[in-house]
């Protein structure tokens, strides 16, 4: 079983790769949300805690799942702790629930019309 090595700093590369988001987009994000101030080493290269991870994270979730725009999301962060942030896009939305009893009842469908098929009355 791969063993998972916690760091204390990551490069703005691994932070890429952790979170899918390209590092054009990570040091954009730094201008437009506040709570995202990853330090610079003595290089002046960022280097991001896993508090910087989190907060990305919930800046992708708003902007990407949620659809929000960069101030809604901007908005939404001011308003909340971020455990209670990280915590809140844990669960899936109304939406997601609704999609997925929806694409389960299709499956559902799908199967009995399969099994219709086969069965000849006439």
């Amino acid at each position: 079983m791969p063993v998972s090595i916690r760091k204390l700093y990551y490069s703005i590369a691994e932070v890429a790769e952790i979170t899918g988001v390209e590092p054009h987009v990570l040091r954009f994000w730094e201008g437009e949300f506040k709570l995202l101030a990853p330090a610079k080493n003595k290089g002046g290269n960022r280097i991001y805690t896993e508090r910087d991870i989190q907060i990305i994270q919930v800046i992708r979730a708003l902007l990407k799942d949620k659809g929000y725009t960069i101030e809604a999301a901007n908005s939404h962060i001011r308003l909340k702790d971020l455990p209670d942030l990280v915590s809140e896009l844990r669960q899936p939305d109304v939406k997601t629930k609704k999609r997925e009893l929806l694409l389960q009842i299709r499956n559902e469908l799908a199967e009995l019309q399969e099994k219709l098929k086969t069965w000849t009355c006439w």
